[in-house]
C-alpha cells in the first residue's frame, strides 16, 4: 500500500485522528511542565509561565490558574474572533490543565533548573507540535495574541513574542535572574522541538546549477541520480543572453553523489545549494 493510498484510507477518521493528536499532546505538555518546568520555577511563557509565576506567590493551584486564564480567554477569542477555533482547541484549553492537576503529586525528574528549562522544552515543544498537527492549539496567551493581532494590527508573531517576553521578565524579577534566562532557553528549546515535529529532522537540500553543459548534466541527474529536474529560464545580467537553471532537490545522502556529477560534467559550473526544511511530493513526503 502507497503512502497516497493509507492517507486516503485513513481519511475518513482523520477528524478521530485530530482529537488523538490534541489528547496526546496536552497531556505531553502537561507532564512537561510538572516534571520539568513547574519544580524548576521556569515560567517559560504561556499561561502555564503566569501558573508558575502564581503557584510560587500565592500558592494558587496551577491547573486552577490555567482554567481561570485559559477558559475566559477562549470565550473572548470566541466573541470577538468568531468561531474559529473548533472544539479541539476547546478540548486542549480543558484537558491540559486537567492532567496537570491530575500529575501534580509525580515526583520533580530533574532539581536542576538547566535540565528541567532543556528538557520541558523540549517536551513542551512536542506536545504543541502534536496538538499543531491536530490543527488545534491549548489556547491562553495564543488566544490573547490573535485578539491583540487583530484589534491593534501588530504582527502575530511580535504579539506572541511580547506577552511571552512579559512573562518572562515577570519570572526573572519575582524569581531572579538566571531563572529568567532558563526561560528564554526552554522557550528557544520548545519553539526548535515544535519546527522539528512540523516538519520532521530530514533535511533535503534544493540545488540550482547554472552550467553551459545544460542538456548532460540535466539527463545525468534524470538516469544517474533518479531525480527530477525543473528548467528554469534566466538571463544573465552581464551579458544579457539566454542562461538557463536547472532547479533539483535531493536528500542529503545524494547531495553528494549530485555535486560529483556536475562538476564531472562541468567543473565550471556555477552551483547553489540552499536547506529544503519540508519537501511534498513525489519522490518524498506526500
Amino acid at each position: 500500500m502507497t503512502r497516497r493510498q493509507l492517507y486516503q484510507k485513513l481519511y475518513p477518521y482523520r477528524r478521530i485522528i485530530n482529537i488523538l493528536y490534541v489528547l496526546v499532546g496536552s497531556a505531553i505538555v502537561a507532564m512537561a511542565f510538572n516534571l520539568f518546568l513547574l519544580p524548576n520555577r521556569v515560567a517559560s511563557g504561556g499561561v502555564s509561565g503566569i501558573s508558575t509565576i502564581f503557584d510560587s506567590l500565592f500558592g494558587w493551584e496551577p491547573a486552577y490558574v490555567q482554567w481561570a486564564f485559559n477558559i475566559p480567554l477562549f470565550i473572548a477569542g470566541i466573541l470577538l474572533l468568531g468561531w474559529q477555533f473548533g472544539a479541539r482547541t476547546l478540548i486542549g484549553t480543558i484537558f491540559l490543565p486537567m492532567v496537570v492537576f491530575l500529575t501534580k503529586d509525580m515526583e520533580p525528574a530533574t532539581t536542576d533548573p538547566l535540565l528541567g528549562a532543556l528538557f520541558g522544552g523540549i517536551g513542551v515543544g512536542l506536545g504543541l507540535g502534536l496538538v499543531f498537527r491536530g490543527r488545534a492549539s491549548t489556547g491562553g496567551t495564543d488566544l490573547a495574541a490573535q485578539i491583540i493581532h487583530k484589534y491593534f494590527g501588530m504582527s502575530l508573531g511580535v504579539c506572541v513574542a511580547i506577552i511571552d517576553g512579559l512573562i518572562v521578565l515577570t519570572a526573572a524579577i519575582v524569581f531572579d535572574i538566571e531563572l529568567g534566562l532558563y526561560a528564554l532557553v526552554a522557550l528557544y528549546v520548545t519553539s526548535k522541538t515544535i519546527d522539528i515535529v512540523q516538519v520532521g529532522v530530514g533535511r533535503s537540500k534544493m540545488v540550482l546549477v547554472i552550467t553551459n553543459q545544460e542538456q548532460e548534466i540535466r539527463e545525468a541527474i534524470l538516469h544517474k541520480i533518479d531525480r527530477g529536474v525543473t528548467k528554469l529560464s534566466a538571463y544573465g545580467g552581464y551579458t544579457d543572453s539566454e542562461r538557463p537553471i536547472l532547479m533539483v532537490v535531493v536528500d542529503q545522502s545524494e547531495f553528494t553523489k549530485l555535486k560529483q556529477t556536475v562538476q564531472s560534467i562541468d567543473a565550471n559550473a556555477f552551483v547553489i545549494v540552499a536547506d529544503a526544511s519540508e519537501v511534498l511530493g513525489k519522490g518524498f513526503k506526500q
